[in-house]
């Protein structure tokens, strides 16, 4: 018996010695051999970067320059000079190795692409060979719908999402947006009643006004029923972007930190929240009081025609994306916008101009709407100045070939949209200036030689909701023009920086006065 024990004695401490050479070996590979290996075969192609630091890569060097960016503002010129703010460690490495050059996040090697031809095929690629980069699970916190899919599963949700964009929905959506939009003039008006002026800042104005209307068309309801989730939301991208820039390592996401706490106990009550607006939408439909007008009614109708299609957490996780998404990109292209309009008095003057022309004293229409030709020149000039999101992610799970140039499985790819935006290459030497013009002839002759405007990003994976987003944007700015007129407040403090989208740090505060007493 006590041989048999010692046997087993032995035989256990063999396993376990084993385990642990098993992961000392995965630990040293990981770490060490395989991003040596992966940046030979990069270096091997003439692709020039920083070489491999263990562990952390570039991650701190990339933290520290942001952090030394940020505490600037930019507020005794005004100017448009972004990339050196929003991206200086993807602006150094440019500058230093060329348009495409190689860093490190962590382990990973990092190709960076500031081409404008290798950018648009990455993005256009159809056989799945670039696909977004692996996260770690606290990011994936934000939101798991459609943006996040891969594969077949991404292309089945794109097909049931898709129709909810269609122009005769969008079409349908006007009357929301114009209910959202006249309850803001409404509220801009009581404030400026009794002195003609008052000082407002737009940023949480903008946001209550697109919560607004995500609310009313995609769930039916309106942006006080949803404020909470509105708000736990943007709590959660906080979390989410710190979970992002730091280190992390197999099963911190388990460990009950006061931040991990905090971010499980807002997705559990977002996803409760969102349950109760999905079974009370279910029970209106089953009692005719609701159908499908708005993007949850559709989603439903397919829900109930082929429930393996898309499932109740399926449902939650295309909400918490509408929330997100919905609101933010529209809130900060209106707020930058205004920004922008009072920066620039002439070109304020001429959009009014073109609206009164067009649309009179009248609630636009869809009609008017797109005949807006000058509103729609300064809205691509602010998108190119001022994008939602300044870079794109990409990774290759396989051996993927670009160009000249053949990636190994394992890299993750970084597109700075922004450098492009900027870039004199493709925009000219007035690229950092104000010009609506360059959009007189629509987006795709405004650049040079190259597609070169990607703030909805491009390709099969290109944002459903632009349509969507261009009409409310116009609407709302078109209504502003009607009724006010607006200058940036002496306390306005021009320093942009990016928490998930790109927004003022410091808020917008304008002069905004009634045009009758212009």
């Amino acid at each position: 018996m006590e041989t048999l024990f010692s046997k087993a004695k032995l035989l256990l401490c063999a396993l376990a010695s084993l385990a642990i050479c098993w992961v000392f070996v995965k630990t040293v590979y990981g770490l060490w051999l395989k991003p040596r290996s992966l940046e030979k075969v990069l270096r091997k192609q003439g692709i020039k970067g920083t070489s491999y630091k263990f562990l952390f890569g570039d991650k701190k060097v990339m933290q520290e320059m942001t952090k030394e960016a940020w505490s600037k503002h930019m507020r005794l010129d005004l100017s448009h000079k972004l990339p050196p703010r929003m991206l200086p460690f993807f602006c150094h490495m440019v500058q230093k190795y060329g348009k495409i050059s190689m860093s490190w996040v962590e382990a990973t090697p990092l190709l960076i692409i500031a081409d404008a031809e290798l950018m648009r095929m990455i993005l256009n690629d159809k056989n799945g060979d670039f696909q977004k980069p692996p996260l770690n699970p606290l990011v994936n916190l934000l939101q798991l719908g459609v943006s996040t899919l891969e594969g077949e599963e991404w292309e089945q949700r794109r097909r049931l999402i898709s129709p909810a964009f269609h122009h005769d929905k969008l079409k349908g959506m006007v009357p929301a947006f114009s209910t959202s939009c006249c309850a803001l003039i409404d509220r801009w008006k009581s404030l400026v009643s009794t002195q003609g002026f008052c000082e407002l800042d737009v940023a949480p104005e903008f946001q209550v006004l697109t919560g607004d209307v995500i609310a009313r068309t995609a769930f039916g309801s309106s942006y006080e029923q949803g404020k909470k989730i509105f708000e736990l939301q943007k709590e959660q991208a906080a979390l989410v972007l710190e979970a992002f820039h730091s280190l992390y390592f197999p099963g911190l996401r388990f460990i009950p930190t006061k931040k991990n706490k905090r971010r499980y106990a807002i997705d559990k009550e977002i996803k409760s929240r969102l349950r109760n607006v999905i079974q009370r939408k279910e029970q209106d439909r089953q009692n005719g009081k609701s159908g499908t007008d708005d993007l949850l009614g559709l989603l439903l109708e397919y829900k109930g025609s082929n429930k393996k299609l898309m499932t109740v957490d399926d449902l939650i996780e295309e909400c918490k994306l509408f929330y997100f998404a919905g609101q933010e990109t529209t809130s900060n292209w209106l707020t930058w916008t205004v920004v922008v309009l009072s920066m620039y008095p002439d070109w304020q003057e001429k959009a009014r101009e073109e609206v009164l022309r067009v649309c009179g004293r009248n609630t636009p229409d869809i009609a008017s709407i797109n005949h807006l030709k000058t509103l729609s020149m300064i809205l691509n000039e602010v998108f190119r100045l001022y994008p939602p999101v300044i870079s794109l992610f990409r990774y290759t799970h396989r051996r993927a070939k670009i160009g000249d140039f053949t990636i190994p499985a394992g890299v993750e790819l970084r597109l700075p949209t922004l450098l492009l935006h900027y870039d004199p290459e493709y925009w000219g030497d007035d690229v950092e200036e104000f010009k609506p013009e360059r959009f007189a002839e629509g987006v795709s002759k405004a650049a040079k030689n190259q597609q070169a405007f990607y703030p909805f990003g491009w390709g099969p994976r290109i944002c459903l909701g632009q349509n969507f987003a261009t009409i409310e944007a116009k609407m709302a700015l078109a209504m502003i023009l009607q009724n006010f007129w607006f200058k940036l407040s002496p306390s306005y403090t021009h320093a942009p920086f990016q928490l998930i989208t790109l927004q003022p740090q410091r808020g917008a505060p304008i002069i905004l006065h009634s045009l009758n007493q212009k």
